[in-house]
């Protein structure tokens, strides 16, 4: 395939990605760098002045899965959630925009789910660990007090011959969690499997990629406990 317009160095970080995609484990390929957010970043926070969120509560952030569920006030009733899920975004881009989608609502509480797009376009399971673990320096430095849930990366069909690699990032960071009591890991990945040890495709959207509402309320039960006030 031809990418226009990127320079030898973005081609040799793009690398990865476009060979998944030439192996078809990609629907589309990954090219944006973390300033590529910007124009999404600041629509997310654009009426923050004029209707600031609450503090202290209970901040979202990550990819697409975040982006996409949009009942998050109804899923959690009385408690102060905040969305700030920006799509196809990878674990380095919520590290990179931390100071503006986080640290500004002082949250007692962050659920992260993001990782997926990450080994998708080709990173090591290694690397996306490396990611976690940057994210969390930064939260512990600004709100030490702050406790994360990390919603470990779901069984896509789509993505499901990148298994072996899901199971390793989702184990390091499981890992990596249970270091420190100020994380909890949420192990989605094994609920959203079936007992023949397959996706459950009731879960998903036509793409095989986004969850239905079903999805969610799979995740709904598993962080309700979690969330308690």
């Amino acid at each position: 395939m031809n990418v226009p317009l990127l320079s030898p160095a973005r081609r040799r970080r793009f690398r990865p990605a476009l060979a998944l995609l030439a192996a078809g484990l990609l629907a589309a390929p990954v090219l944006a760098a973390p300033a590529d957010w910007a124009g999404e970043i600041a629509a997310l926070t654009r009426d923050d002045a004029a209707h600031p969120p609450p503090a202290h509560g209970i901040v979202f952030v990550g990819s697409s899965s975040i982006r996409f569920w949009t009942t998050l006030a109804t899923d959690f009733p009385g408690r102060p959630v905040i969305g700030r899920g920006f799509g196809g975004s990878e674990l380095a881009d919520s590290v990179y925009y931390f100071d503006r989608l986080v640290q500004p609502y002082q949250p007692r509480t962050v659920v992260l789910y993001a990782g997926e797009n990450d080994l998708a376009a080709g990173k090591s399971p290694e690397a996306v660990a490396a990611d976690f673990a940057a994210f969390c320096a930064k939260l512990h430095a600004a709100l030490p007090a702050a406790h994360l849930y990390y919603l470990a990366m779901k069984p896509s069909p789509l993505r499901w011959a990148l298994r072996d690699k899901f199971e390793r990032g989702n184990s390091l960071i499981a890992a990596a969690c249970a270091r420190d009591p100020r994380r909890t890991f949420v192990d989605v990945y094994h609920a959203m499997l079936g007992p023949d040890g397959q996706p459950r495709p009731e879960l998903y959207r036509d793409d095989r990629l986004h969850m239905k509402p079903a999805g969610y309320a799979l995740w709904v039960r598993l962080l309700t406990p979690l969330l308690q006030p």
